[in-house]
This record gives structure tokens, C-alpha cells and sequence, in this order.
């Protein structure tokens, strides 16, 4: 039951990153409209994503 409980939480915590990242991609490309920067803020994720919410 524990084993069946990590699995689950792992692929959670990869989904997130992953949405995380594509989210930040489209911000940034919708934004600058840069490929460049589109690639820097998909590497920082979460981060972009909070700064640009706080920010804008």
C-alpha cells in the first residue's frame, strides 16, 4: 500500500513540474515572443510563473 502511495506521489510531482514548465514556456513566449527566453523561463517553471502572476 505505501509502495502503490509513492508511485502515485512521484507521478504527481512529475506532471506538476512538467505542466509547470510548459505554463511558463506559453507565458513567456505570449509575452516577449522569443524562443530564447521561452526555453530560459520553461528551466525556472514554478518560479517564472509566480513572478509573472506577482508581477503583471
Amino acid at each position: 500500500m505505501d509502495e502503490n502511495r509513492k508511485s502515485t506521489v512521484n507521478k504527481t510531482v512529475k506532471a506538476g513540474i512538467s505542466f509547470g514548465s510548459a505554463l511558463a514556456m506559453v507565458i513567456s513566449y505570449t509575452t516577449w515572443h522569443s524562443v530564447g527566453w521561452a526555453i530560459i523561463h520553461g528551466l525556472l517553471s514554478w518560479f517564472y510563473v509566480i513572478y509573472f502572476i506577482i508581477r503583471y
